[in-house]
């Protein structure tokens, strides 16, 4: 009887446990609108244009979901995924993608992760010191041109992002 006692207390005590740790309060995060992302694309495909550059542009949140994308007319095929890449660099590390790539360029061993690229022109986009998502911008005759590009795009809403 006293082990059947024990090992009643035992599920009771675990299971207040259990409902107490799975309480959590609801997390309030900010979150890339369509609208914003849309707007931070087309800044930075007006700043591409405006060099003679015709890029692709992709935008992800902060969950690495596409949330906008643009390809200019008469760009490579590349570009495509390569923007894609770039911005999914830029959010994973929290970092510009060439700043990801001088780091994976100076280890003997850097990790291998699948869609990371340590080419130029992807920029986290934040909000404050919190990473919302992240823009790639491929096409360029030079990375840094690339990313010149997604930074005039996010500046468009500089204002909004603060």
């Amino acid at each position: 009887m006293n082990t059947f006692r024990f090992a009643a207390s035992a599920v009771l005590i675990f299971s207040i446990a259990i409902s107490t740790c799975s309480a959590q309060d609801l997390l309030s995060q900010r979150a890339l609108s369509l609208d914003a992302a849309q707007a931070i694309a087309e800044g930075a495909l007006q700043k591409c244009r405006a060099g003679g550059y015709k890029v692709s542009i992709s935008v992800l949140d902060a969950n690495g979901t596409m949330k906008a994308f643009l390809r200019d007319d008469g760009n490579g095929p590349h570009t495509i995924d390569l923007s894609r890449r770039k911005a999914y660099t830029a959010l994973t590390y929290k970092r510009t993608s060439a700043e990801t790539g001088k780091a994976y360029a100076a280890m003997p061993q850097p990790p291998n992760i699948e869609g990371i690229v340590g080419l130029g022109g992807g920029v986290p986009i934040r909000a404050g010191n919190e990473v919302i998502g992240a823009i790639g911008v491929s096409g360029a005759p030079a990375a840094d041109l690339d990313e010149a590009c997604a930074n005039a795009g996010i500046a468009k809403l500089a204002d909004k992002l603060k």
